[in-house]
């Protein structure tokens, strides 16, 4: 395998790996990633990631692209793991958890809603003019999904931490996908009880 300089273009190829994608799709995914160094700049990094992400939904089946961002995620530990462990040990009822996770913002972005079956975290308000997406500042389009799970899986880690669920993640829309028009909007549904953590 390639060597990758930039951090989140290594740890995309290490977990394309470890979910056993097949190394000639890995290598058309991966396609002039060992290019991006860690002083390129923020344009570059971009571009290459979100056309990395355009790649992935044309090689790979949902599941695993999703899931393969999924465990991209940062941030797993640390003082937002201890929020999330606390909220669980600290509170009975479901209800209690989602109203600690509210006041909990550093783990659960602006908030943590039910909306029927669904548990809705928002990562700004509604009604901006624009909105920016703070792991890909300097994104010049409309980008898939896909990259977006990075960001679904830290919340899905933590979220099923503080709730005592398994969920699944969708993403509705995110600064990245709606071009900066709407904010940064995840659903989490209960994972069926066949789907692993």
């Amino acid at each position: 395998m390639a060597e990758y300089e930039y951090g989140r273009i290594k740890v995309l190829a290490e977990k394309l790996v470890k979910a056993e994608v097949g190394p000639d799709i890995i290598a058309e995914i991966m396609r002039d990633g060992e290019k991006i160094t860690k002083t390129a700049k923020p344009e570059k990094k971009a571009e290459w990631l979100l056309s990395a992400m355009r790649r992935m939904d044309d090689l790979l089946e949902n599941q695993v692209r999703q899931s393969v961002r999924e465990s991209c995620a940062c941030c797993l530990g640390g003082k937002r793991l201890e929020l999330s462990k606390a909220i669980a040990k600290n509170f009975t009822t479901l209800d209690e958890r989602l109203e600690e996770a509210n006041r909990t913002s550093m783990v659960f972005g602006h908030g943590v809603t039910r909306e029927g079956d669904a548990y809705v975290v928002r990562f700004d308000q509604d009604g901006r003019e624009s909105y920016g997406c703070v792991c890909l500042p300097r994104a010049k389009e409309p980008a898939s999904p896909t990259y977006c799970f990075c960001c679904g899986g830290h919340i899905k880690h933590h979220l099923q931490i503080a709730l005592g669920l398994k969920l699944q993640c969708h993403v509705r829309h995110t600064a990245l996908t709606s071009g900066g028009t709407k904010p940064c909007v995840l659903e989490y549904r209960e994972a069926p009880a066949d789907v692993k953590k």
